[in-house]
């Protein structure tokens, strides 16, 4: 017999009649023998109802009330749920968060949950009862009983965390769509189902904008392994299953606020070529990268920098044995970018630098977390490392820094992320580190995709000939922040990341030009970050005012951006994905204003109003869609 926890969002209990058929499916559940706690959300658009009421009644309604407010909407659909099941003669409660025991911080409205108290979860379900419990919710530990909520993706976090607390064999998240698609099937109808997907890919497409699942309640099923399922809420299809390694043994106390980084790594094995004031224009990149993959060079890291005039910066790591293919590969390439460029003192130029390493924090603890990237930088300045390149995901943050220097930077991160030498992921000198063979940039070698799930449906080992790219994704929420003639020393980017975590704003992707300039005896580097568009404004305000006193240039605003990304663990160690990604832009002439990459994800930043566009045609070039249409319903 089973333990399943089942969530179903507003979508699927948005009816009397959908209610009804939920209470079915559970009913047939536990008739197979199976024991079952279900999470739900608030009928269809309840919240979207009560948040009008709390408008018009004021501008900027309470937070604690608004709350109080809330927490009703789910209350109503565990209590009819419950109604429903006992209608089938299936005993049945209904429970909100705070009668679970769910335990928060007392922060309202994004609370984040400390720990579960599961003894009267046990006791109902040792007794024969569905237990339902209302999402999104708690009550905070402060003595005061507050009702606290979740903030957005709560009922995905709250049924992948009670199912961490209770040992349960696996997770299934009910939703309007058959599992996780390789797109949005609003903007691509022939996008495919995956049977399966890393947690790992997963964090990052969640986090892109893929709205099957709240990345929170991925960092909750990867940290505690807990497998979990996406299914359609209309039909018996399989779904996907989205998988972990084994658990590390994490104390469920402080469930989601501990530690946020597991491991620190490093890589002495790289070098770096540059290609200084290339032409900012349609398929320079994939001039550049397809002859890069034909020449089978294997590159790390991938940044392009902001503009400056008409033209910008492209850096890329390799290995240290495949620099000298590498440089050749660059030098074959500069003149003819050079034809292109106009005056003769523009023209491109290489750039090689022999003796770096990559030092990275990993970790699924550092989403919505602004301070651990800021932390790192911190530390890093501290240790007086200057940093030369950065590069960002879901699950690491990666800073190339001078060979000479790389000791020093990794005892300090270990220092300040408690990370002990000898833990799980904290890698020796001149281990993989860049897109060789296997996974080992994002949680090590061998993988396994599942933890002795009591169904057959889910792979026990990972997927044979795994596509390199899982799925694409679009963000069209971002805005892009620049900082000219930021000085180039160590404590810039410290200073920087510090503030935007001071004010609670998380960031993306982080470029910095590889192009330096010497102003009054400074040397001086261009900074370009993402941030939410909602922050945008509020982060150029807070910034510029304290650019003047600390000797920084002007801060640049650009809200109409998109973010196009590919996701895959089967990129690592293949050449020619990059090189595909920025060709198919280039064939529908669109331009690529930003590059960065992890060692599962490539980023591009493009005109706002070509972003469906780009996300379409990479779909189409990776041969990603299916021969059936997705339909969602409405």
């Amino acid at each position: 017999m089973a333990l399943i926890v089942q969530k179903y969002g507003g979508t699927s209990v948005g009816s009397v009649e959908r209610i009804q058929a939920v209470a079915r499916r559970v009913y047939k559940t536990v008739q197979a023998g199976n024991s079952l706690v279900v999470v739900v959300s608030a009928m269809g658009k309840t919240t979207d109802g009560l948040v009008k009421l709390a408008n018009e009644i004021s501008p900027n309604p309470n937070r604690r009330e608004m709350d109080m407010l809330l927490s009703t909407g789910e209350q109503v659909t565990i209590a009819l749920l419950s109604m429903a099941l006992q209608e089938l003669g299936q005993p049945a409660i209904s429970m909100t968060g705070a009668q679970v025991g769910i335990v928060t911080e007392a922060e309202h409205s994004r609370a984040r949950i400390l720990h579960i108290e599961t003894t009267r979860l046990t006791r109902h379900i040792n007794a024969g009862k569905v237990v339902v419990v209302a999402g999104f919710q708690g009550t905070s530990n402060a003595g005061e009983m507050e009702i606290t909520t979740l903030g957005r993706g709560g009922s995905d976090t709250s049924a992948v965390a009670i199912a961490a607390a209770l040992g349960a064999s696996f997770c299934e998240i009910y939703t309007d769509v058959p599992g996780i698609l390789t797109t949005d099937p609003r903007l691509v109808a022939e996008a495919q189902l995956m049977d399966a997907i890393t947690c790992n890919e997963m964090l990052e497409l969640a986090s892109l904008g893929a709205k099957v699942l709240h990345p929170r309640a991925v960092e909750i099923a990867r940290n505690y392994g807990v497998p979990l399922v996406v299914r359609s809420s209309w039909t018996d299809a399989l779904g996907t299953w989205v998988t972990s390694a084994q658990p590390q043994g994490r104390s469920l106390i402080n469930l989601e606020i501990a530690r946020p980084v597991d491991a620190v790594e490093f890589d002495i094995n790289q070098a770096k070529v540059a290609l200084l004031r290339v032409p900012d224009k349609p398929g320079v990149a994939a001039r550049l990268f397809g002859e890069i993959s034909r020449q089978k060079v294997d590159v790390d890291l991938i940044i392009q920098s902001i503009h400056e005039g008409n033209s910008n910066d492209i850096a890329f790591t390799v290995t240290t044995p495949i620099l000298k293919r590498a440089e050749a590969v660059a030098a074959a390439i500069a003149p003819a970018l050079r034809s292109q460029s106009n005056p003769k003192s523009d023209e491109a130029e290489v750039m090689l630098e022999h003796n770096i390493a990559k030092v990275s924090i990993a970790g699924a603890g550092m989403i919505g977390r602004p301070g651990v990237a800021a932390k790192m930088f911190a530390t890093l300045a501290e240790a007086g490392v200057n940093i030369q390149m950065i590069s960002t995901s879901e699950v690491k943050v990666s800073c190339v820094v001078n060979a000479a220097e790389c000791d020093r930077a990794v005892l300090a991160l270990r220092t300040a992320f408690e990370i002990e030498a000898g833990e799980q992921g904290s890698r020796g000198v001149g281990e993989q580190g860049s897109r060789g063979a296997g996974e080992q940039g994002s949680r090590g070698a061998g993988e396994s995709l599942c933890i002795d799930s009591p169904l057959p449906l889910c792979p026990s080992a990972p997927l044979p000939n795994c596509p390199p790219v899982r799925g694409v994704a679009l963000d069209l929420n971002q805005a892009r922040l620049a900082i000219r003639q930021l000085p180039d020393r160590p404590g810039m980017a410290a200073k920087l990341f510090g503030l935007l975590a001071q004010h609670n704003i998380s960031v993306d992707m982080i470029i910095q030009s590889q192009r330096c300039r010497v102003i009054d005896g400074v040397p001086r580097r261009d900074i370009a970050f993402t941030v939410s568009r909602i922050d945008g404004e509020s982060a150029k305000e807070m910034l510029t005012q304290v650019a003047a006193e600390l000797g920084w240039g002007e801060v640049v605003l650009d809200s109409a951006i998109a973010k196009v990304s590919i996701v895959g663990a089967g990129m690592v160690g293949q050449p020619g994905v990059a090189a595909k990604m920025f060709e198919a832009l280039a064939q529908h002439q669109i331009n690529i204003q930003m590059i960065a990459t992890s060692e599962i994800k490539i980023s591009c930043v493009v005109a706002q109003e070509e972003g469906v566009k780009a996300l379409q045609a990479i779909h189409g070039a990776f041969g990603l869609a299916g021969s059936e249409k997705v339909v969602v319903p409405a």
